[in-house]
Formats: C-alpha cells, sequence, structure tokens
C-alpha cells in the first residue's frame, strides 16, 4: 500500500545519518516534507511531555530525496507497538494532532 500524506512515518537519511520519526506532510520527486523529531529524543520528548517538564516541539523538515535512504510506515512489528501507539500509551495522545 501507499504511504499516505498524514500517516506516521520512519525516515532513515544519510550525509549525516539521522533517523526522524513524525507525520508525512508530502513527498514528491524533490524530497518529503515532515513534521517529525529526531528517534534518538524520542523517549526523553515522551518523558517530558508526561511529566510537563520542557521540552523540544516536533519541526517541520524538508529533506531532499538524495538524503532519504528510506522512509517507511510506522507500524507495529509482533509484539513491539509503532511510534505513535508508544506515544499514544505513554502520554495519552495522539502523535498527529501534536
Amino acid at each position: 500500500m501507499k504511504i499516505e500524506t498524514g500517516e506516521s512515518v520512519v525516515i532513515i537519511l544519510q550525509n549525516p545519518r539521522e533517523k526522524i520519526v513524525g507525520i508525512l506532510r508530502e513527498i514528491n520527486a524533490s524530497g518529503i516534507f515532515v513534521r517529525g523529531i529526531d528517534l534518538g529524543y524520542f523517549d526523553e520528548w515522551t518523558r517530558s511531555i508526561v511529566n510537563n517538564e520542557p521540552y523540544l516541539p516536533m519541526q517541520d523538515y524538508f529533506f531532499p530525496m538524495w538524503r532519504v535512504e528510506r522512509l517507511s510506515r510506522d507500524e507495529s512489528s509482533f509484539e513491539i507497538p509503532s511510534m505513535a501507539e508508544q506515544f499514544r500509551q505513554k502520554t495519552g495522545l495522539d502523535l498527529a494532532d501534536f
């Protein structure tokens, strides 16, 4: 199935290597627009939201296609919930609305 605008995605980038989790805004031949956060900051970010502490918000990004190594839908795998599901379980909020 095609990955649609508004879906939770994980983007793996190269040069430099980064992993971003977020909500897909647009994808076209020039690149990917996403509202997201670095995957390495995800757990700390979620804890800060739960504890009502200061945190860096999700940001709007554009990544040119030459940097995109892989784009995948944020899906559950076996017993491991997706990042969006983990966010909802921990915070009670929907990642797409955040």
